[in-house]
This record gives C-alpha cells, structure tokens and sequence, in this order.
C-alpha cells in the first residue's frame, strides 16, 4: 500500500479528519475540494491552512527562565555568576528573569516539520510559498531535532488547545515519514510508514463510528481475561480497536492495516491464524466476562484492502458467537467508504 493514487490520498484527508476534530470545521473545506496527486502537497497544505488561522489567532507564548549578563539589574541577581563577574573585573550583573516567548516546543515543532517540507522536491511551489510567508513569524523560533521530541510528555490546555491538531499532524508526519540520510540530515519519505496508518486506520474507525452513530457506545475498551482463579501476573492487556455495544449486541472490531490480507501457502490463501486467534480470544473473554446477562457478543476482523486478487469476506460461526473478515476498500471514493462502515452497524445492529 506504498503507491497512493489521488482517491487514497485525499481519503488520508478525512481519515485525518476524523481523528481531529479540528478538520471538520469549515475552515478546512477547501483542503477537501483539492485534488491532491502527493501526500506531501496534501499534509503541507493543512499545515498551511492550520498555521495560517493560528497566527490570526496569535502564537502561544509561554514564560520562560532566562540568566544573562547585564548592565542593569533585570529580575533577580544570580550572586555566584555577579560574583565570577566581578572578579573578571567585568562591570555586569549576572541576572535571572522570566520572559513571555513564542520560542516554544509547539512552536519549535511546528517550524521544524514546515522547513522539512519546504526542502521537500514534492510540495509545489504554491504550497511553499504559503509556507515561507507564515515562517516570517516564526523568525524567533528555533528549529529542533525531531528524534528529540519527547511527544507523549507534551501537554495541552485552554492557552495552547488549538495547537493539538497541528501538533498532532507533525507527529504523524515526523514518526511516519521521517528518514535520516548518512550525513545524519532528515528526508520525508515518499509513502508513510505502515504502523502510522495502521494507527490513523484504527482510529478513523472509531471517531467515525463515535461521530455517525451517537446511539452506539464506541470505544476502544480493554477487555478482561476470563481467569478461574483471578491469577493475571504476566499476562499481557486485552485492549481492542474499536467496541461497539447497542442494547443486547456487542460487536468488537479489530483493524487490520495490513500489506497482505491473506496468508497463502501452495497457492491456498487463507485468513492470517494470528489475527483470527487474537478475535476469537477477544470475544471469548469478553463473552465470559459479561456473565448471564443477555448479550449476543461478535467479531470482525476489518482489513484495509490490499491489491491482491483474493480479498477475505467471510462469516463463521465458532463456539456460539460469529466471527467475520471483512475489507474496506480505501481507495474507492469516500462515500463509498461511509457505505461499507454503515452497512456493518445497519447488518448487525439493525441501526440506520
């Protein structure tokens, strides 16, 4: 799934869509209505549109501490620098103080995945150029090493809460795309890494399940292990994509972003044993761990198709729940995506 064509990408623009919120507002329809032939042009003209109503907006600012040597006296005075000054016969305080600046990891993130695309052959020059007028802002803020970005340690609230969808996009640009060259400079790659768009996939599906049917509770929900005796040392957490419960049915849906959909062997493909293995187990636990109350608890395997000539679209029924494999064609118009996705809630819910 390296090669995208036009659909594909401008897909990536709604799956990214629901995964932040932010996308959805009116702001961003235009991004919608492009046409794009490359996933850069594509992540650099959000960037563009995001970074340009920010600045409308104003850059985040936050204080920081600062020790300089001064004239004048400026916050506080650091006594062991005043004093090493002094004896240098250097006639300056060494001075602590905390001053308001743009030049913060946000903004630092923001700057260095930009300059990255900039020096990208693919992004067109209507793209950079939009680019180069926002940077003009940015003059005060340093760029960073991407490897250095501690992203999990980041924190968001009211101030800065219009920075995560950005912020969010750089992530998945700077860990899906970023390669380093033997001289130890960064490159994007031409594609995006699988894990990345196996982690945006799983979470289309459930924003989209989240948003479209609000009569459904979607989560991604740990499920508990079915012990005999509550012993759970080292076992490892059940925890799947996307659970979906509406009155008496539970159907838990594991999402499969996958170069191959199938597993052949002497020209027999069949489903991949450890993806069916880990279903079974999910329903099973979470068949055990609801008891005697009356829910009818299913699952499905939901395969990202690929292009091989035999795509799995099956149903079974194993040890009283039904297991199914199905794929979702992303490449087909969005619409047709939305079809695929609503006719499993119509199927098994009976919810329109």
């Amino acid at each position: 799934m390296k090669k995208y064509g036009n659909v594909f990408i401008k897909n990536i623009y709604y799956m990214l869509s629901y995964a932040f919120t932010a996308l959805h507002q009116e702001n961003f329809e235009d991004i919608a209505k492009e046409e794009f032939d490359n996933i850069h042009n594509l992540f650099a003209s959000i960037l563009a549109k995001g970074i340009g109503l920010q600045l409308k907006q104003g850059l985040y600012r936050e204080y920081q501490n600062f020790t300089e040597d001064l004239a004048v006296m400026r916050g506080k005075i650091d006594m062991p620098g005043t004093v090493r000054n002094k004896v240098e016969h250097k006639q300056v305080l060494t001075c602590e103080y905390d001053e308001l600046t743009e030049n913060n990891q946000l903004n630092q993130i923001l700057k260095t995945t930009v300059m990255i695309l900039l020096r990208h052959a693919n992004v067109e020059t209507t793209y950079k150029d939009e680019l180069k007028k926002e940077m003009l802002f940015f003059s005060n803020v340093d760029t960073i090493e991407p490897s250095s970005i501690r992203w999990f340690d980041l924190r968001f609230h009211r101030n800065n809460n219009t920075y995560r969808m950005l912020i969010g996009l750089c992530q998945f640009i700077l860990e899906g795309m970023l390669l380093s060259t033997d001289q130890g400079a960064y490159k994007l790659a031409s594609y995006v890494d699988q894990q990345k768009m196996f982690q945006l996939y799983e979470k289309f599906i459930l924003e989209y399940y989240s948003k479209k049917y609000p009569r459904l509770k979607a989560s991604a929900s740990q499920i508990p292990w079915a012990l005999d005796d509550g012993f759970e040392t080292m076992l490892p957490k059940m925890k799947s994509d996307i659970t979906l419960s509406h009155e008496d049915k539970i159907l838990i849906i594991d999402a499969k972003f996958w170069a191959q959909s199938t597993q052949s062997q002497y020209d027999k493909h069949t489903i991949h044993s450890g993806n069916l293995y880990q279903i079974f187990t999910y329903v099973k636990n979470k068949t055990a761990s609801i008891g005697d109350k009356p829910y009818e608890v299913a699952g499905m395997l939901l395969y990202a198709k690929t292009d091989e000539m035999i795509q799995p679209d099956a149903g079974y029924r194993m040890s009283g729940n039904k297991i199914s494999v199905k794929t979702l064609d992303l490449n087909s118009e969005f619409q047709v995506i939305a079809n695929q996705l609503n006719a499993i809630v119509e199927e098994y819910f009976g919810v329109a």
